[in-house]
């Protein structure tokens, strides 16, 4: 079913001639740059956006895959500090940083003579809760969702990325530092540069998939059951380190790692 999907997506994909794809270096977009490529070739690039709220080592990571696949690559820089509904941290947080990224990504279409924007969001993703999903279909005329368009889960793409052979076929998802901050809480540059430090620090340890909430004076880290073991041997160390950054209490929530998890305050 999916190497249907597969060959679909780069029909379609082929027909517009010419695309950008928004391209963070995760599963989804690699998988849609590399089916880009295959379509179109030096017709096709993929974009990059360079923001604060990047976790440590991803712009590097989407440097890497964006060579492995061969595509053209292009790093735009970006304040979201300059969005100020990504600062007033609202609910819907993500509805105004999707919107302002993608009106940068048709910008850069615009002046490199590219006919649309591709971008990477899959049926999986539809289920929950997503305020970025509405900027996407505000600019559904401009702006082409394949693997939304063609029914393709997340499951669906990590086995794509599987048989393209990408290294990231198995890489977690790494959304933006900001859904570290429960919603309502200002955003700062000393905040994001703090949750930054402490995953960085906290990954050198193998954690395989985890997160640090910031809650002001508290440190609420997030990881694996399986992955349980290793923070708790290493509890001096990481209470040493994230009191070094900042916080003054680090807690461990017992519910485990869970994408999203501050969603769970919004009284819906």
């Amino acid at each position: 079913m999916f190497l249907d999907k597969m060959q679909q997506i780069t029909e379609a994909l082929a027909s517009k001639k010419s695309v950008v794809v928004a391209f963070s270096g995760g599963v989804d977009s690699s998988v849609l740059a590399a089916l880009a490529y295959e379509a179109l070739e030096d017709n096709a690039l993929a974009a990059t956006i360079n923001m604060h709220s990047l976790p440590a080592g991803e712009l590097q990571m989407a440097k890497d895959v964006a060579r492995e696949i061969g595509i053209r690559h292009k790093i735009v820089d970006f304040d979201e500090f300059n969005v100020p509904g990504f600062v007033a941290n609202s609910p819907d947080r993500c509805y105004h940083c999707k919107r302002a990224i993608l009106e940068i990504l048709l910008r850069v279409a615009e002046e490199e003579g590219y006919a649309v924007v591709t971008e990477g969001t899959n049926i999986t993703e539809m289920q929950g809760r997503r305020p970025g999903m509405q900027a996407v279909e505000e600019m559904a005329d401009k702006v082409v969702s394949p693997f939304l368009q063609f029914s393709v889960t997340r499951e669906e793409i990590r086995q794509m990325a599987e048989h393209m052979g990408l290294s990231v076929a198995r890489k977690p998802s790494s959304p933006c530092l900001a859904s570290r901050v429960p919603y309502g809480k200002k955003i700062t540059y000393e905040i994001i540069a703090r949750v930054r430090s402490a995953e960085e620090y906290l990954s050198t340890m193998g954690l395989t998939q985890f997160r640090v909430r910031d809650h002001g004076d508290v440190a609420r880290i997030e990881v694996k059951p399986s992955d349980l073991p290793v923070v708790l041997q290493r509890k001096e160390d990481i209470v040493n380190e994230l009191k070094r950054l900042g916080f003054h209490y680090v807690a461990l929530d017992l519910e485990g790692f869970r994408s999203g998890s501050l969603d769970e305050t919004i009284i819906r």
